[in-house]
């Protein structure tokens, strides 16, 4: 059954150029769009096609989150760790370690399940998430593809590699990622930090990487503590490591942050090629600082480090932080913003085509043109907006309702295993 947008204000992602249309919409992963001046009629029994009215809304092509943490979805609300963090390490010892080390497959469905519910119904069809469970890997990423597969967000996963939990877990987390690569899943190998990263865990994870023809996904620089440990551990730091390992050499590689880096480890990423994402709220959250992403590179694109499911409030929020650190226009901040796409389509990767849309039930009290699109997307245009998403010629959400799954009963069930959590976390 055919897809049609009927009477839609069609704004272009790339050109910001509008035109009035009714869209055919095909289905499939690889399934575009193109404009036609007449729909089928149903009035006369045709049923080969479902129509949806949009009324004059606007509709674009939908989101994609450029580096997602699923796992932290339960930890709204959870108890205070039993030491009020002083710095970002301890942030991550007495928050964020504890959080993962007591995920269990449940837990993991269910945060799976409603970060990919939130991410639908903010308009946003394809996810990079980047998953830690130290004590619960052996099908993670499954259980996590699976709970995106249900609702209906495709997906580029990976497991969060790293020797701070010992040899097990490393070797778990190694046999994960060639588990779910060999089994057809699109992928990274990830990575926690150069500072968790042993030498022999990183050539295997760039030996795995080339095998499935893929790169790696790791943090770099978030913190000063990076950089600190990798001249004391290594005599070199953060990204020349990662350069001189071969993990820069693979254009899928993704380096989340990029915060405290010199002018040499920015001349290495330019002479690359490698991809940078940016997670400003988180970086405000954790007080690590805000880089001038201006001076790494073009190929920025943003993700939520796991704060929320929401890359509209992410793009915002790069403008804004981003005036007094780098100028930071707005057209920069919508640049990073879709950027993703053509990370994706460079990379080779799958889900991300044409037919991902966004209806967007936006009134605005003064109009709207490809003149000034941009003033809009920054200062009018938010979540609440988006109406209807269509993700690989499906509709997932409809009048802002989730039609692939229970909204209802995947909150539940988040609700019931975040109480688990929290009570696993007090054992600890």
């Amino acid at each position: 059954m055919s897809l049609y947008l009927r009477n839609a204000r069609f704004i272009d992602w790339q050109t910001l150029k509008i035109k009035t249309t009714h869209i055919k919409v095909d289905k499939g992963v690889s399934g575009g769009i193109s404009f036609v001046d007449s729909i089928p009629d149903l009035d006369a029994g045709d049923n080969s096609a479902r129509v949806i009215d949009c009324k004059g809304k606007f509709v674009t092509k939908a989101f994609g989150c450029g580096h997602h943490h699923i796992y932290s979805t339960l930890a709204r609300g959870m108890p205070a760790p039993r030491k009020i963090p002083t710095n970002f390490q301890e942030i991550l010892t007495y928050i964020w370690w504890h959080v993962d080390k007591c995920l269990d497959k449940d837990m993991i469905e269910a945060s799976a399940l409603a970060s990919a519910l939130y991410c639908a119904k903010n308009g946003i069809t394809f996810i990079i998430d980047h998953h830690a469970s130290p004590f619960n890997i052996e099908g993670s990423l499954s259980t996590i593809a699976d709970a995106f597969d249900k609702v209906g967000v495709s997906h580029l996963l990976c497991y969060e590699l790293s020797d701070r939990d010992g040899a097990g877990p490393r070797e778990a987390g190694l046999a994960e990622h060639e588990r779910y690569l060999a089994g057809g899943g699109q992928g990274h190998i990830g990575l926690h930090a150069s500072f968790t990263v042993g030498d022999e865990l990183l050539k295997s994870s760039v030996d795995l990487a080339i095998k499935h023809g893929t790169g790696l996904h790791i943090h770099v620089a978030e913190d000063k503590a990076d950089q600190v440990a990798c001249l004391k551990d290594h005599n070199k730091r953060v990204v020349k490591r990662l350069h001189d390992a071969g993990g820069l050499d693979l254009p899928q590689t993704i380096l989340g942050h990029c915060i405290h880096l010199d002018d040499e480890e920015k001349e290495i990423i330019r002479s690359t090629g490698s991809w940078v994402v940016q997670n400003t709220e988180s970086n405000l959250n954790n007080n690590v600082g805000l880089a001038n992403y201006n001076q790494i590179s073009e190929k920025i694109m943003l993700g939520t480090d796991g704060m929320h499911c929401d890359m509209l409030r992410s793009a915002k929020a790069t403008f804004l932080s981003g005036q007094p650190v780098e100028g930071t226009g707005m057209d920069t901040a919508y640049a990073r913003f879709r950027n993703v796409h053509h990370y994706i389509q460079s990379a080779g990767f799958k889900g991300d085509a044409g037919n991902n849309l966004v209806v967007l039930d936006y009134d605005s009290p003064t109009e709207l043109t490809n003149e000034n699109f941009l003033g809009h997307f920054i200062y009018g245009i938010n979540s609440s907006h988006v109406e209807t998403v269509v993700a690989q010629g499906e509709v997932i959400v409809e009048d802002r309702v989730l039609k692939t799954a229970d909204e209802s009963e995947i909150l539940a069930y988040a609700r019931q295993m975040g109480d688990k959590l929290w009570e696993a976390m007090k054992k600890s």
